[in-house]
């Protein structure tokens, strides 16, 4: 079994975000499954590898290398080309390319339909982000109407929505880290999420949307953008609501209709499941497994399936059209 460096540019100051506590999760499931170590690359961290002084080791045949900050794959990948290298993909759209040699694990099914397409010959896998078994509802008492967290909130939420529910409703703005987030979404009733704009400028999408579904298992009736990784669970009507909905007003009426009859989500027992830590170290289990004997196969045979590059989709298509006109006029004579 080989062992599995996390690649991360560093682990604290302006590297802290949703993404690197998601990976670092990952992180401590996969030690679960097989030996793994957190390896920096772009600053120097104490009781932690630095990514040049691993490259000088002589045999790391018995090493696999997970890149996943998306915008340094494309140079992870190619300064690690003769290594063992495997995408862990939360966003998408940034741009770059991968080979057949470099499997790819998604954290949503929304991600893995895009690699799906865009790199046809790589091995492809599903592992969602996890969700702490602290996110439960408490059945406690709400004293928050409606909580909203600042950051990646839209203009509209923040300047237009919020105002207008906070004249009728107790509305609560985070604005900061908060220490215990299952303890304040057990305080409130309806969560607010709207995050379209905010990756729409970043010109990435949203890999997973952690707090949605944190807030459903606390108890919240969420009102949420559904789009990319969040469009995985979320399912509007049904288990959720959609956010920015034709008009401001429809907004508030249909979330002050949840405030004032309140109830928490009916959702089957098996909705967490697959994002609790039992699961996703089961799927680990396999993944792994898998990575091993590919990185095995890999160093006795060359990859020989055509890609689809522009060069052959143009051959392809204009085969294609070849042979709808040969069938077209043709096939009379």
């Amino acid at each position: 079994m080989r062992k599995l460096y996390f690649l991360l540019p560093g682990t604290d100051g302006k590297f802290a975000c949703g993404g690197l506590w998601a990976e670092l999760k990952t992180f401590n499931l996969v030690k679960q499954v097989c030996s793994a170590d957190v390896v920096t690359y772009r600053q120097r961290e104490q009781d932690k590898l630095f990514l040049d002084d691993v490259l000088q080791q002589s045999n790391l045949d018995g090493v696999i290398f997970i890149v996943s900050w998306g915008f340094d794959v494309a140079k992870l990948a190619t300064k690690l080309k003769k290594y063992n290298v495997v995408y862990h993909a939360h966003s998408t759209d940034y741009g770059f390319s991968l080979p057949a040699s470099i499997p790819i694990v998604t954290v949503s099914r929304h991600t893995m339909g895009y690699w799906g397409k865009n790199s046809p010959n790589s091995l492809i896998y599903y592992l969602p982000n996890q969700i702490s078994d602290e996110f439960q509802n408490l059945n406690l008492s709400r004293d928050i109407d409606v909580l909203v967290q600042a950051r990646k909130s839209s203009e509209y939420l923040m300047e237009k929505l919020i105002p207008a529910l906070q004249k009728q409703c107790k509305v609560e703005v985070v604005n900061s880290y908060v220490e215990d987030l299952p303890g304040l979404f057990n305080r409130a009733k309806v969560y607010l999420y709207d995050s379209a704009e905010y990756w729409a400028l970043q010109g990435v999408t949203e890999g997973f949307g952690l707090q949605p579904m944190e807030a459903l298992a606390c108890g919240c009736q969420v009102f949420s953008s559904i789009n990319s990784g969040l469009s995985d669970y979320l399912d509007p009507g049904f288990n959720s609501y959609k956010i920015a909905a034709y008009s401001q007003e429809y907004d508030v009426q249909r979330i002050l209709k949840n405030v004032r009859n309140w109830t928490p989500p009916e959702l089957p027992a098996h909705f967490f499941t697959e994002y609790r830590r039992e699961s996703i170290i089961q799927r680990l289990q396999v993944i792994v497994n898998d990575l091993n004997d590919f990185f095995t196969h890999k160093q006795q045979y060359k990859s020989d399936i055509e890609s689809l590059t522009k060069i052959r989709f143009a051959k392809l298509f204009a085969q294609s059209a070849y042979k709808k006109i040969k069938k077209k006029y043709f096939a009379r004579s």
